[in-house]
């Protein structure tokens, strides 16, 4: 199955290895404020998992003058980047998103962190543009998924045991079936991207961005946005050719975006146009009992089945 317009499809992305019992991960707060009693609850669960989370030094900072970020901006990058370079962590995994990461990935030293090797990242939301810098810079491939004090996640079992069995036994979840339906029919293949619109949108003509989503297939979400600023941002990427060459589009969930029928219609108007099968609703992103998707692996979407199916587990 080749990609519509004569698109090449990217190669794949490096995939690390899976988590084992015993592994330790760190857990580092990029973006806004952590709530520590959710905190808690979240490493309470991986504790359960058999494994080993340690909490980076600032995760519950927060910023003296900016209350919406969970420190200073070189306290988060620094929390990460030393998180990522000890030989000792398997995995590290986002505790919230929020706001706040388009400010410290600059900080980060890529160079240092490839040379670190490949591990587990774990977050979505504001962690789409490290989801972006790891695959540009890095290479990497990464789990767009729920966040170790993340409420959802602390609540669902969904949601935990779709996110355990990827971290732990990934073959298991070859096909991740959604909720979703065809909005656009018919099936497409190619490497899973994407993450929240409103960061996608925003990563345009950074250092960190992605030319296009060319040969891929691109995931969608995003919370507490307006129909028309659904719009505005689809349109941004229509008009800067980000779109063109795009496989296939799974569009996920619209929290607080509501009614949802407005937002739909948009959906619609923008992307129906690109002629490439389209599965809306699918269960991932900000709604209850979320998916875990892996970016940077071949994938073939089934629009009318509403199925996503691997090419190869999302870790080694």
């Amino acid at each position: 199955m080749t990609p519509p317009n004569g698109a090449r499809r990217p190669a794949p992305l490096v995939r690390p290895r899976r988590l084992v019992p015993g592994d330790r991960v760190a857990v580092v707060a990029p973006s806004g404020p952590v709530p520590e009693e959710r905190l808690q609850a979240g490493l309470d669960i991986l504790r359960g998992w058999d494994l080993d989370p340690v909490v980076a030094p600032h995760v519950l900072d927060r910023h003296a003058e900016l209350g919406y970020l969970a420190g200073a901006d070189r306290d988060r990058a620094r929390d990460l980047q030393q998180a990522w370079c000890d030989p000792s962590v398997a995995g590290v995994f986002c505790a919230r998103g929020g706001y706040g990461v388009q400010r410290m990935v600059d900080l980060l030293d890529f160079d240092a962190m490839r040379a670190a090797g490949p591990k587990v990242f774990l977050g979505f939301s504001d962690i789409t543009a490290l989801h972006e810098a790891f695959a540009v810079r890095l290479g990497l491939a990464t789990l767009h998924g729920p966040m170790a004090a993340g409420a959802d996640f602390i609540k669902n079992a969904r949601a935990q045991d779709h996110l355990r069995a990827t971290l732990f036994a990934p073959e298991s979840v070859r096909t991740i079936e959604g909720s979703g339906r065809a909005m656009v029919p018919g099936r497409a293949s190619g490497i899973t991207l994407g993450g929240c619109l409103c960061l996608l949108a925003a990563d345009l003509g950074t250092p960190h961005a992605r030319p296009s989503a060319r040969g891929g297939l691109l995931c969608l979400e995003d919370t507490g946005e307006e129909p028309y600023r659904v719009d505005r941002m689809l349109t941004q990427l229509l008009r800067s050719g980000w779109l063109e060459g795009v496989s296939g589009i799974l569009l996920g969930s619209w929290a607080e975006c509501e009614p949802y029928e407005e937002v739909r219609a948009v959906l619609v108007d923008r992307l129906a146009g690109l002629g490439v099968p389209v599965v809306e609703e699918f269960g991932f992103g900000h709604g209850e009992g979320a998916l875990t998707i892996p970016l940077g692996v071949p994938a073939v979407l089934d629009a009318d089945a509403g199925t996503l199916t691997l090419e190869v587990p999302a870790l080694g």
